[in-house]
């Protein structure tokens, strides 16, 4: 066994987003930076590897296959299987990528191994019999989240028991599935599976599958989900796991109390991911933790130690890759410049959920917003009726609805619910008016290209009418 002793200016443990980005940034500035991985196959981050961009390469292949009409059981795990290797291609390429732009910078360094701090000014990192003992002015957390497979009885012991990392390499293609979290990640894998023809089953504990967005958006988002053929259950409560010789069942009650098996070849788990902070010898330092077990963090990154920010999804922030990234610049402006950028700037964060079409929202609810106090005008128009956006009709994909809760007194937009092909990129724009108080009206009488989906706001937002 070695041991060796290394100082720099910074040190960012973990690969993830805002991270890498912050490490490259501080280079350029001449800075000695050290980046500490512990794994080879997470360069880059979850984002690129295990995350957002494998399984949207996943769902894209996925919606290709269901749009071909192709039925065949033969073709289909073919088309899965081929999907499974784009995914791998990609991943890989990007590690690579991602490697190489770190170490383009002449004063950063990659280390591989297992960090854990000693103290607050002291990382030991661990490699095989190889250990390095690291200090640094400033110190990263950015390790991110891992996703969880809750108590439940037999799940932890199950060998068919999967979290959405290990299901997103699967092959061959399970013919049944059961899905135990109804939220963006499990409806998702729900739409790739069904999509090759798997027999896919969706357990939610909420008393309803897209609860938290408006009952006309959620019913619409149900009804597409059933139409391509997933089964989803609400209100249940999942019991015990229970491992077959070649099945898994899953034993449940319904949402009136009625005991119900489920028996399919595997389970994803998909009830959340925790922060990532098991290893890193938090005990050794003034770092303090949130009751989720999250880095506490203030409003400027910075842990309850003064030298130690914590990035990402492990400060208990949206996670979200989007989130890392304004981290990044949180932080930036502490180290490099004026120090008042904090995550109090934040506002109108959207979200997407990538079924097909996609469901992407910001902001309040119409639900919400009367909670809130406000007087509202809501504006909603299903796809189909949208008359002035043949886009989704060009697409083969007038499905869904587009809505926007707008403020009747200031006609600025409080929150927007699009389920419609292309939310993703419509929901940046609307987004960015509520930060800079371009009203509905504005955006309404806009010029947008033509066919688009965003020329739909011209004709759904002409519609608004007051709700009491």
């Amino acid at each position: 066994m070695t041991t060796a002793r290394l100082h720099f200016d910074m040190v960012v443990i973990g690969f993830g987003k805002g991270g890498k980005t912050l490490a490259g940034a501080y280079a350029k500035t001449g800075k000695n930076v050290a980046l500490i991985e512990q794994s080879s196959d997470m360069y880059g981050g979850t984002c690129i590897n295990i995350g957002c961009v494998p399984t949207k390469a996943l769902v894209h292949r996925a919606d290709e296959f269901r749009a071909s009409g192709e039925h065949d059981a033969d073709a289909a795990n073919a088309a899965y299987e081929s999907a499974v290797i784009f995914r791998d291609k990609l991943t890989g390429a990007m590690r690579a990528k991602n490697r190489e732009i770190l170490e383009s910078n002449a004063t950063a360094k990659l280390i591989d191994g297992h960090a854990r701090f000693l103290s607050d000014t002291e990382v030991e990192v661990t490699a095989g019999e190889d250990k390095l003992v690291v200090t640094a002015d400033c110190f990263i957390i950015n390790t991110g989240a891992v996703a969880t497979i809750p108590p439940i009885p037999g799940a932890r012991e199950s060998k068919r028991v999967l979290t959405s990392t290990e299901l997103q390499k699967l092959t061959p293609r399970p013919k049944r599935l059961g899905i135990i979290g109804g939220g963006p990640i499990g409806v998702e894998f729900a739409g790739i599976f069904s999509s090759y023809g798997t027999e896919v089953t969706l357990l939610e504990g909420a008393p309803t599958l897209f609860g938290r967005y408006d009952d006309d958006v959620a019913q619409a988002a149900r009804e597409i989900i059933a139409d391509q053929g997933i089964t989803a259950h609400a209100g249940v409560r999942v019991e015990s796991v229970t491992d077959n010789a070649d099945s898994v069942t899953v034993n449940y009650l319904d949402s009136e109390g009625a005991s119900k098996h489920l028996e399919v070849d595997y389970v994803m788990v998909a009830t959340g991911r925790k922060p990532a902070t098991e290893g890193l010898g938090l005990e050794n330092t003034s770092i303090e933790t949130t009751e989720h077990g999250a880095i506490a963090v203030d409003e400027h990154l910075r842990t309850t130690a003064p030298n130690i920010f914590a990035l990402g999804d492990v400060n208990g922030g949206p996670q979200f890759t989007y989130i890392s990234l304004d981290d990044y610049r949180v932080v930036l402006s502490q180290l490099l410049g004026d120090g008042s950028r904090s995550t109090k700037d934040r506002q109108a964060v959207a979200a997407t959920i990538y079924m097909n079409p996609p469901l992407s929202s910001v902001g309040l609810t119409e639900r919400d917003a009367l909670a809130a106090g406000h007087t509202i005008k809501v504006a909603a128009k299903p796809v189909a009726a949208i008359a002035a956006m043949p886009r989704a009709k060009t697409l083969e994909n007038p499905r869904g609805i587009m809505k926007f809760v707008i403020d009747a007194q200031t006609d600025q937009i409080l929150g927007a619910q699009l389920l419609v092909v292309e939310s993703m990129e419509v929901i940046n724009l609307v987004a960015l008016a509520m930060r800079h108080n371009i009203t509905a009206s504005q955006l309404r009488d806009e010029i947008y290209t033509h066919p688009s989906i965003t020329e739909g706001l011209n004709e759904v937002l002409a519609v608004a009418q007051p709700v009491a």
